[in-house]
């Protein structure tokens, strides 16, 4: 089993290069599922707190505050969403070969992936002179920063449109094709 795990900024592209890297893995033969660590949040949010899921209403406050304040740093439970993802693939390796997790933004989600699984490629994305139109506190929460002090990345890619997003996924499956035997 092989993961991508897929971290950036806010508005990077995660999702949409996460799609294509997902479409490539399919040509190639392998059974890739896309998966979120906060996916989660997204339940608490969707289900207890009205949000209608559409990506231009994301709550990205409330995300922030419940993952990082509450979760991690009021409850302590630093591997909480961790823990929950490792869960999910656990079952879902019954079904697929590959897992795309598409939203890392901590150090900590990086290592401790690196530590459970094998066969893990690490990979930001970066989108230059881009605004991700977030408030100030959103934009200095940790949830937007850290991800720019990781230095174990395999592949550091620059979003500058879709075709260059969509060859760098191509390009990225090649050079990891041979993982599958």
């Amino acid at each position: 089993m092989k993961l991508f795990v897929i971290g950036g900024r806010a508005k990077t592209g995660k999702n949409t290069f996460g799609e294509f890297l997902r479409e490539e893995l399919k040509d190639y033969g392998y059974k890739p599922c896309v998966m979120h660590i906060t996916e989660p949040l997204y339940e608490y949010a969707r289900n207890y707190f009205a949000w209608d899921g559409n990506e231009d209403s994301k709550p990205r406050e409330f995300l922030q505050k419940v993952g990082i304040e509450i979760i991690r740093d009021k409850m302590g439970k630093k591997d909480f969403l961790i823990k929950r993802l490792e869960e999910d693939i656990e079952i879902l390796s019954n079904f697929f070969d590959t897992f795309i997790i598409v939203d890392a933004r901590l150090i900590h989600e990086f290592e401790t992936l690196k530590k459970l699984y094998d066969d893990v490629v690490t990979i930001k994305l970066e989108r230059s002179h881009y605004d991700a139109n977030l408030t100030e506190e959103e934009a200095n929460h940790i949830t937007e920063k850290e991800v720019d002090q990781y230095d174990g990345f395999d592949y550091v890619l620059e979003n500058r449109n879709l075709d260059d997003l969509k060859n760098a996924a191509l390009e990225v499956v090649r050079n990891e094709e041979n993982y599958g035997g």
